[in-house]
C-alpha cells in the first residue's frame, strides 16, 4: 500500500519533471512512509514517483519504482494483489524468474507474459502506472471494485496522475479549480466521480486502465473487467454455503501480510462477522481496534464485548470526546484532500490503529450493499410510484414545497443521479442555487450532464444496490476510508469486496438475496453457528458518532457569523434550533471555508 505519482510531458525539461515528481512525493510522503523511489527516462520526458507503505517483502527487494530484469516494463504501484501467489506459481510454470517476494514483482511479470490481458486476472486492490518502454506505452490501471485511487491530467499533449489531488497542485501541474464543485458537493455531500475540486483532473473509472501512447501523446481509456454471465443461484441452502466459502476465502487471503495486521471492530455484524472469521485464521496474532464514547446512544462497547471475549488476540480501545473533535478538526479536513461529509469516524479509527502499531486492517464496507443493509433497500419503492408522476409537476411545485420535501423536485430530471439524490442527496437544487447565489438550473444542467448509467432500473432491491454500490460507497465510503486510512500511514482491506466473492454474491436471485424482514439476513443465515445473536438481533447503527452534538457546540460551525449571505446564515440557523442534520451543517461549513 503505497502513494504513487507521475508526468509524461515532452514540453517539461528532464530537470522540470524530476523537480514536480519529487514534490507530488513528498507532499504524499504520509500514505507511504517507508520509502521514496523516482524513476525517469529523460530521453521519454517520463517521470515516476513512489511513497512506500511496507506490508508484503519489507526488505528492500520492495523498493519502487520496480523493474523486470531487463528492465522492460517499470511500474509504480499502490495495492495489494491477494492472488499473487497463484499467479506466480502459474509463471514459474510458464518460465518466469522472480528476483524479490513481492507482488509487485508478480504483475510485471504478468503482464510480459500476456499483456492488457493480465489486468483481468488481478485480485486485490491497486492503483498503478506501467511503462512498457519497447511499445513505448504508459499504462494507468485500476481495480475492477474501485477501492483504490487515482488521479489523472491529460492536457495540452502531457499525461500527469497521481493518487490524491493535491499532488497536481503542489507541483504547480494544475491549480484551476473546477467551478461546479461546490454544486455537486451541495448536492452529495462528496465529490462523485469522475470530478474532482480541480478543472480537467478526473478519477480513472474502476475496472479500467488508461493507455497512453508517448509516441503521439494520444490515450484511450478501456474496460478491462467484465462480469461473466453465470447460471443465477436459485436455492437458498446452496447460497449459504457458497456465501461462506467464499467469504472465508476471502478473509484468510486478505490477512497475507509480512507487517502487523488487524479488523476494526465497531460492535456491528460486518465488522464482528470479520473479526470472528480472521480469529479462526490469526488467533493470537489478531489485534482488533475499537472506539467508544461517553455518549450511551452511540457507544457499541457491549456488543464489542460479546465479540472480544470469543477472540485471542490483543484488543485496543479507545474514548473519543467532543474535546478531540475539537482539537484535531483542522487536521481532519486538511487530511481530506477533497471536501466531503464523511471521513471523521475513519480518521479517528485510522489514527489510534497506527498508534497500536497496526500497517494494515480489515474492515467491513461493502456488506450493507450486497446484502440490503441500507434503509434505501425499503425506500426504493416509492421511488417506483413516485416515477409513475410527470417530471414537469416537480417542476411546477418547487416553490410551495416544505424543507422536507424539498429533495422531491430532482425527480424533475429523468436521471439515474436524481434517483440517487432523492433517496441520499443533501440540498435540493432550489437550495443550493439560494446558497450559491445563482439560477436553479444551471445547477440542475451541472447535476446531470453525464448520459444515463446502464443499471437495473426496476425500482426494486436490486436497483438500491446497484445505486449503494456504484454511487454511495464508490465516490464517499471507499475514498474517504483510503484517503483518511493513508494520512495515518494505515492500508485497509475490505473483504466484502473480494472481486470472486462478489461476482458469488451476485449470482444468486435477489428473492433470497434479499428478505423483506430482516437486512443481511442471507448474510447471518450463512453463519449462524459462528456469529452470536446479540450481535445480529438489535437495530442498526452504522459506525457513527454523536456529531449532531459535537458540531452544535463546536464554535464556528454552528456560528452564524462564520457564514456568508442571508441563506447561509438562515440554514445554519436552523441547524442550532435542531432543524438540520449535522452532515448538511458540516458540507456549508466547508463549501464556506473554500470559496
Amino acid at each position: 500500500m503505497c502513494r504513487i505519482a507521475g508526468i509524461i510531458d515532452k514540453s517539461l525539461q528532464p530537470d522540470e519533471i524530476h523537480q514536480k515528481v519529487k514534490a507530488m512525493c513528498q507532499i504524499l510522503q504520509h500514505g507511504g512512509p517507508d520509502d521514496e523511489g523516482l524513476f525517469f527516462d529523460d530521453k521519454n520526458h517520463i517521470g515516476f514517483g513512489h511513497r512506500r507503505l511496507s506490508i508484503i517483502d519489507l526488505s528492500s527487494n520492495g523498493h519502487q519504482p520496480m523493474a523486470d530484469a531487463g528492465q522492460k516494463v517499470w511500474i509504480t504501484f499502490n495495492g495489494e494483489l491477494y492472488n499473487y501467489l497463484e499467479l506466480k506459481a502459474e509463471l514459474l510454470t510458464l518460465g518466469a524468474q522472480f528476483k524479490s517476494a513481492t507482488d509487485t514483482e508478480v504483475i510485471l511479470l504478468s503482464y510480459l507474459q500476456w499483456g492488457t490481458a493480465a489486468f483481468a486476472k488481478f485480485r486485490g486492490m491497486f492503483a498503478f502506472a506501467l511503462y512498457d518502454t519497447v511499445n513505448n506505452l504508459v499504462y494507468l490501471v485500476r481495480d475492477s471494485a474501485g477501492i483504490k485511487p487515482i488521479y489523472y491530467y491529460a492536457q495540452h499533449g502531457a499525461l500527469s496522475f497521481a493518487s490524491e489531488i493535491r499532488a497536481f497542485t503542489e507541483a504547480n501541474i494544475t491549480t484551476e479549480k473546477d467551478p461546479s464543485w461546490p454544486v455537486r458537493f451541495l448536492a452529495f455531500g462528496h465529490i462523485p466521480e469522475p470530478y474532482t475540486t480541480l478543472k480537467n483532473v478526473f478519477s480513472l473509472p474502476k475496472g479500467h486502465f488508461l493507455r497512453w501512447d508517448t509516441a503521439s501523446s494520444a490515450y484511450t481509456i478501456n474496460p478491462y473487467h467484465e462480469t461473466p454471465v453465470q447460471e443465477q443461484i436459485t436455492d437458498v441452502n446452496e447460497a449459504r454455503l457458497l456465501i461462506k466459502d467464499t467469504l472465508i476465502k476471502s478473509v484468510n487471503r486478505q490477512l497475507i501480510a509480512d507487517a502487523t495486521i488487524g479488523v476494526f471492530l465497531s460492535g456491528g455484524i460486518d465488522s464482528s462477522l470479520l473479526t470472528l472469521l480472521a480469529n479462526l485464521k490469526k488467533e493470537q496474532q489478531l489485534k482488533t481496534v475499537s472506539l467508544y464514547f461517553n455518549e450511551q446512544n452511540y457507544n457499541e462497547q457491549n456488543y464489542q464485548r460479546v465479540i472480544l471475549d470469543k477472540l485471542q488476540g490483543q484488543s485496543f480501545s479507545h474514548l473519543v470526546q467532543q474535546h478531540d473533535f475539537d482539537t484535531f478538526l483542522p487536521q481532519i479536513l486538511d487530511a481530506m484532500d477533497m471536501p466531503t461529509t464523511d471521513g471523521i469516524n475513519s480518521w479517528f479509527i485510522s489514527k489510534y490503529a497506527h498508534e497500536d502499531g497496526l500497517k494494515a486492517v480489515l474492515s467491513g464496507i461493502g456488506a450493507d450493499e450486497l446484502f440490503g443493509g441500507y434503509p434505501s433497500f425499503g425506500r426504493i419503492k416509492y421511488l417506483k410510484y413516485l416515477r409513475k408522476v410527470s417530471p414537469s409537476l416537480f417542476s411546477a411545485i418547487t416553490g410551495f414545497l416544505p424543507d422536507q420535501y424539498k429533495k422531491l423536485t430532482f425527480l424533475a430530471n429523468d436521471h439515474h443521479l436524481a434517483d440517487y439524490l432523492l433517496l441520499r442527496g443533501f440540498f435540493s437544487p432550489t437550495e443550493i442555487a439560494k446558497f450559491l447565489d445563482t439560477d436553479s438550473e444551471q445547477i440542475r444542467t451541472i447535476l446531470f450532464d453525464t448520459s444515463h448509467a446502464s443499471y437495473p432500473n426496476n425500482y426494486d432491491k436490486e436497483h438500491a444496490s446497484w445505486l449503494e454500490t456504484n454511487l454511495y460507497m464508490q465516490n464517499q465510503l471507499l475514498r474517504d476510508t483510503d484517503v483518511m486510512s493513508m494520512n495515518h500511514g494505515l492500508e485497509v482491506r475490505v473483504p466484502f469486496l473480494d472481486e470472486d466473492f462478489t461476482n458469488t454474491i451476485n449470482r444468486i436471485a435477489p428473492a433470497i438475496r434479499f428478505d423483506n424482514n430482516q437486512p443481511k439476513k442471507l448474510l447471518i443465515d450463512s453463519f449462524g453457528d459462528l456469529l452470536p445473536s446479540q450481535i445480529w438481533n438489535r437495530p442498526k447503527m452504522g459506525f457513527s458518532f454523536p456529531l449532531q452534538q459535537w458540531m452544535m457546540a463546536h464554535p464556528q460551525i454552528s456560528n452564524s457569523q462564520f457564514y456568508k449571505g442571508p441563506e447561509a446564515k438562515k440554514m445554519i440557523q436552523t441547524f442550532k434550533n435542531k432543524g438540520m442534520h449535522w452532515s448538511k451543517a458540516f458540507a456549508l461549513y466547508q463549501v464556506q471555508a473554500h470559496v
